[in-house]
């Protein structure tokens, strides 16, 4: 798997983030880096940010973090893998000082509670849009029961793709490991909408801070 992963991103200084926070946008399966990209337009992103290409190719013009084996159970070890990927990336462009700010769909919203729970010091404010956590334990899973940093979490009331072993299972998780800040948007299936991005702004604003979103 290849450890430093493809990216769009916001111009950086010095090919850096150097700041408190940046963004970074993780696309579902079968999509690409492209994919997420246009939230930062919309959720009006003024910290910088990346899009990343996950690293398993499709053979359809898209991507995947792993593949999937049993929907809603991914197998610790490709999931692992793509975690590590993740952070390669992360050590190889951005400041140790800057924490991460991830925004996540579907896959990419398992991947955003991957970072959170592997190297929780280093994340901030992570968004989880269509998507759930893994089973079994993290290396971070006991500072996030102690410290419960706070998390947003979003999906459709009609999503018929993220199974419901795998809601629930995120539905037990999150409270007891995060401030969640969970929202269930009436009509949605599996994508994201105004109100959804609308929310994930305010999110951003309250607690990744003003300077990262612009007001307007």
């Amino acid at each position: 798997m290849n450890a430093l992963l493809h990216d769009v991103r916001s111009s950086w200084p010095a090919d850096a983030a150097d700041g408190e926070a940046m963004v970074l946008l993780l696309h579902g399966f079968g999509s690409s880096e492209r994919d997420l990209a246009g939230l930062a337009d919309a959720l009006g992103l003024i910290v910088p940010w990346a899009s990343l290409r996950a690293p398993l190719p499709m053979g359809n013009g898209g991507n995947a973090w792993f593949e999937i084996v049993t929907p809603g159970d991914p197998d610790p070890d490709p999931l692992a893998a793509a975690t590590d990927s993740v952070w390669a990336w992360v050590e190889a462009h951005v400041d140790p000082d800057t924490r991460i700010v991830p925004i996540g769909f579907s896959q990419g919203g398992l991947m955003a509670s991957q970072l959170l729970r592997t190297r929780p010091e280093r994340v901030l404010a992570p968004v989880v849009l269509g998507g759930f956590v893994a089973r079994g334990t993290q290396p971070g899973d006991d500072i996030l029961a102690a410290t419960r940093p706070h998390v947003f979490w979003g999906r459709g009331a009609e999503d018929r793709v993220i199974g419901a072993a795998a809601i629930a299972r995120t539905t037990a998780f999150l409270p007891a490991h995060s401030t969640l800040r969970e929202r269930v948007y009436p009509g949605l299936a599996h994508g994201i909408n105004s109100a959804e991005v609308a929310d994930v702004r305010h999110f951003l604003i309250e607690h990744v801070g003003t300077r990262a979103v612009n007001i307007r």
